[in-house]
């Protein structure tokens, strides 16, 4: 008779296979987009006030549209000024939505006692942390094009359709409204803003993994106090310009010729990527995009819930 020592052992289970990381990056942007919707409904949002008030002013067009085929008008680039309102204000919103997203990126789960459960899991602090910081630094930029193209083509559709009722050439407004060259240029600027925005990301996704209560004040206490000391003490304002030019210099860069912000680019022969990604501003700032990205990562490892 067989007793339990005569039986086969049971073979140990296989271990579970480790998940590749891009998976893990995937599904932890993928989680943050859950989470925060607002990092495509604000944009969207935005884009549908403006194409509001492209609509109701548009009722102006056929008569703009007639000035330019006469040659009477003397600012023939108003046809961009809708193209370039909306492009404006969706970037402009995708930096808001961006900063407040870092700002509380690694904050929230530890205020809400959810870190613990994300900590149970499979995902290194480090492809949690580069999730994150992927939402400001690529997935808004991606967003922002997205909106930006849908919403300058509604407006160029109408336009088109507005020109139907003037009697005038299709080709008086396709000469001032070169949406390709627009969609090329946005799409560059868009890489060199995130580039040079990113130690702004970075540094409050660190202070959102170090501070315990508003994370965000405590992260634009380091831009606004040398500021009020420096207008205090010295009755200057270099700290401004620096903040002014860390912050918003990328615009210039990227959408005006020779990055001097005084003339806008007309067509692709402007840009100059050679120039711009050879800019020592741009390669510092991402240095310390990663020494505060890193300092994040160390932060997560050891913050317990608030």
């Amino acid at each position: 008779m067989s007793t339990l020592d005569d039986m086969p052992a049971t073979p140990p289970a296989a271990p579970a296979a480790a998940l590749p990381w891009r998976r893990l990056f995937y599904w932890t942007v993928r989680r943050e987009l859950w989470e925060h919707r607002a990092v495509v409904v604000a944009p969207l949002v935005v884009a549908g006030v403006v194409l509001v008030g492209f609509l109701l002013s548009s009722f102006g067009l056929p008569h703009a549209l007639r000035d330019l085929a006469a040659g009477k008008s003397k600012h023939p680039d108003m046809l961009m000024a809708s193209h370039s309102v909306a492009a404006l204000s969706v970037m402009l919103t995708g930096l808001i939505v961006g900063v407040f997203h870092a700002s509380t990126a690694l904050h929230g789960e530890r205020r809400d006692r959810s870190i613990l459960f994300w900590k149970s899991l499979p995902v290194s602090d480090l492809i949690t942390v580069l999730g994150k910081a992927a939402i400001p630094l690529a997935v808004i930029p991606v967003v922002t094009f997205a909106i930006v193209f849908a919403a300058q083509l509604v407006v160029f559709l109408w336009s088109n359709l507005l020109t139907l009722f003037t009697g005038v050439s299709f080709s008086v407004l396709w000469r001032h409204v070169d949406l390709g060259t627009m969609w090329v240029v946005l799409g560059y600027g868009l890489i060199v803003n995130a580039l040079w925005q990113a130690p702004l990301f970075a540094w409050f996704i660190l202070v959102s993994a170090w501070a315990k209560r508003v994370p965000f004040l405590w992260a634009m206490i380091p831009f606004v106090a040398p500021g009020i000391i420096e207008g205090i003490g010295f009755r200057t304002a270099h700290w401004a310009h620096f903040l002014g030019e860390r912050v918003f210099g990328g615009f210039a860069e990227a959408f005006s010729k020779g990055g001097k912000g005084e003339a806008a680019i007309d067509g692709i022969g402007e840009l100059d990527p050679l120039r711009t990604f050879g800019l020592p501003d741009i390669w510092v700032g991402l240095v310390f995009a990663a020494i505060f990205l890193a300092a994040a990562v160390w932060l997560r490892r050891r913050r317990e819930p608030i």
